[in-house]
């Protein structure tokens, strides 16, 4: 069963790691080189089938340019095994499963070769990515990872629960806060679900992205955590998302405990935040609805942001054939491969034309035209100096007030707002 935690490819590593020396461009001459090249892939199958048939379509086209492909090893977290390869100077050409949470430390290390380096290399990116791509561009300007796909999250709920709570099945009221609110006492009093919605009560920094942050980003309308080397969410909107998740909390309808399982799938819980890739998870066995995150007036679906929860894809600086690894790069987001890794995955690609460019895709499989739609309206983490270092100070100060009360909200906000800001403005 695949999990948020899983979903979020967690990344443990970025702070134990010492950076490594070298440039973080490239050199001249690798820049230009072409012949075979090695590349790693997520080892979700879905994603192993789509890259095997990519790597097969352009060694057919290609075959003095090899790709070798092969699953990320085996390691506690990928970021770790990505990070570890960098300082050993043997990371692969490509690695198709890059979070941008690990992109300031993996650049820092040298890891990463801009892509603006390249010839169209700018040009390409923003084309593909529209607007977006601004969210994952370096400090310094550069473009050190393609915006490659994203699993937009929204709320999934329980129709059947819903039923037994007395609540519409079809259009739970679920919009605002106090409707939020409303509807899970309905559940938890009724006794039809432990919970009303059960997210990680952990610290981890990353559990931030799937309880505060799709939260933070639709009451901001798209502001991310850190914007212009200030922390933003010691704020009226971050107060607001911070008080709402205090009081489903307080008053018993989120659970304090950590669930072990999958407490959506189990039943334990009548809502979850999760991404498209929840249709193929729980599709045949919860019979499920899904709506945006709510605010705290109720914004309308079309208007609502939320978090990307995205993988990118970045070119790593070991790599002695960088021109091939940076066709590659292209051919594999080219809009034929988007395509089949849309209807391969269920992940949607990071492009502009997504619903145009694949109606056949969204008329056969109506249930992800919502993900698609919410695609474009998506909030991604800051690309800053200790990203997540930023992101556990502030789980760190969220899980105290937060989830168990110990201490005062707005202090809390406070407190990890001027940590936050000072760690950004370090480099």
């Amino acid at each position: 069963m695949r999990t948020k935690v899983a979903t979020a490819t967690v990344t443990l590593l970025a702070l134990g790691l010492t950076a490594a020396c070298g440039s973080d461009s490239g050199d001249s001459g690798a820049t230009t080189s072409t012949g075979p090249i090695k590349i790693w892939l997520s080892n979700n199958p879905e994603e192993v089938a789509w890259g095997k048939q990519m790597v097969e379509a352009w060694n057919s086209e290609n075959p003095d340019q090899e790709v070798t492909a092969q699953e990320i090893p085996a390691g506690k977290t990928s970021e770790e095994v990505i990070g570890a390869a960098i300082t050993a100077g043997n990371a692969p050409c490509l690695v198709f499963n890059t979070s941008p949470a690990a992109v300031p430390q993996f650049q820092k290390q040298g890891g990463l070769v801009a892509l603006d380096s390249f010839e169209g290399g700018t040009d390409y990116v923003e084309s593909r990515s529209g607007d977006a791509a601004e969210q994952y561009k370096s400090p310094d300007g550069g473009y050190f990872q393609l915006p490659w796909k994203s699993n937009p999250v929204m709320i999934f709920y329980n129709k059947d629960i819903m039923k037994k709570a007395g609540v519409d099945p079809e259009n739970p009221p679920l919009s605002t806060y106090d409707e939020f609110l409303d509807t899970s006492h309905k559940i938890v009093d009724s006794g039809a679900a432990d919970a009303a919605i059960w997210p990680a009560p952990s610290s981890e920094f990353f559990q931030s992205w799937f309880d505060f942050y799709p939260l933070f980003a639709a009451e901001t309308g798209g502001q991310q955590l850190v914007e212009d080397g200030e922390a933003t969410f010691d704020s009226p909107e971050g107060q607001a998302v911070a008080d709402f998740w205090a009081t489903m909390y307080e008053e018993g309808l989120s659970q304090k405990e950590t669930y072990n399982g999958d407490s959506f799938a189990d039943e334990k819980a009548a809502m979850a935040i999760v991404g498209p890739w929840a249709i193929a998870v729980y599709g045949d066995a919860v019979n499920w609805g899904a709506v945006p995150v709510p605010t705290s007036d109720g914004t309308s679906p079309e208007e609502t942001f939320t978090f990307s929860d995205a993988k990118n894809i970045g070119l790593y600086s070991a790599c002695e054939n960088q021109q091939t690894a940076f066709d590659v790069l292209k051919f594999a987001t080219s809009e034929e491969q988007d395509g089949k890794l849309l209807e391969m995955t269920g992940q949607m690609p990071l492009r502009t034309d997504l619903e145009s460019a694949y109606p056949d895709y969204f008329q056969e499989k109506p249930e992800y035209t919502d993900f698609a739609a919410q695609a474009s309206r998506t909030v991604e983490v800051p690309n800053v100096p200790n990203s997540i270092e930023i992101w556990q100070t502030f789980r760190d100060r969220y899980t105290e007030s937060v989830i168990f009360g110990e201490a005062p909200v707005d202090e809390a906000l406070a407190g990890a707002a001027e940590e936050a800001t000072t760690l950004a403005g370090q480099s």
